[in-house]
């Protein structure tokens, strides 16, 4: 299965992560700091990293920061585990770059399921068709289908369809889109995101549909 690294400080949670987790098929490797973890990654990158956001010698959001900054480590799947509760915290988290966040206290069947979506996403990535109902991507011949006839879709606009595929379901905020499909240097707007979905939902006709608004925060398709 996947290796699994888990950054934790409290021994008793560290412990249930593993044994679930390890319950579940996978190898993992946990770390009560940061300075352990950021020393096993220059050995062995691991498959998918759980990710305390509150340790004693550095915050998660910039563990989170810092791992996208690099290039071996820039598309790691972080999922971020926290005791904060406020909605503004799982904003940050997910723009800093965490692909899924879990609030403490949770169940072991939520964390194992929460990885499991997450290595499944990693691994659509690469599928050669990616598809949402009546919307296919073709990933080889690079173009989108809905109920099998071509939509002319720009660039970005079938890198942004293919980012919100590949992410179904999941809420993403307008700076992780941005990120994603324009890159970390784009200086543009928010707008520009919401201009990109008016359009790709206008192309899509009727299964434009599937891409959904969330006040606040930005948009997913469902």
């Amino acid at each position: 299965m996947a290796l699994i690294y888990i950054v934790e400080d409290d021994t008793s949670i560290r412990e249930i992560e593993t044994i679930a987790l390890k319950n579940s098929g996978h190898d993992v490797v946990a770390f009560e700091n940061a300075k352990q973890f950021f020393k096993q990654i220059e050995k062995i990158l691991p498959d998918l990293l759980v990710l305390d956001i509150m340790l004693p010698d550095k915050d998660g959001n910039e563990i989170v920061s810092q791992l996208r900054k690099e290039r071996e480590t820039r598309k790691l799947p972080v999922i971020m585990v926290t005791a904060k509760t406020e909605e503004i915290d799982m904003i940050r988290g997910l723009e800093n770059g965490a692909d899924d966040y879990l609030k403490k206290p949770f169940s072991i069947m939520e964390l194992i399921t929460r990885v499991k979506v997450l290595l499944r996403r990693c691994e659509i990535e690469t599928d050669e068709m990616i598809s949402l109902e009546e919307i296919q991507i073709d990933n080889v011949r690079h173009r989108c289908l809905v109920d099998g006839e071509v939509a002319q879709l720009t660039f970005k606009e079938y890198e942004l369809l293919k980012y919100l595929i590949i992410n179904q379901g999941i809420v993403l905020t307008r700076e992780q889109i941005m990120s994603a499909v324009w890159g970390e240097s784009f200086e543009g707007e928010s707008r520009t995101v919401d201009m990109h979905i008016k359009t790709l939902r206008q192309k899509l006709k009727d299964a434009g549909s599937h891409i959904r608004t969330v006040r606040n925060v930005g948009y997913v398709i469902e």
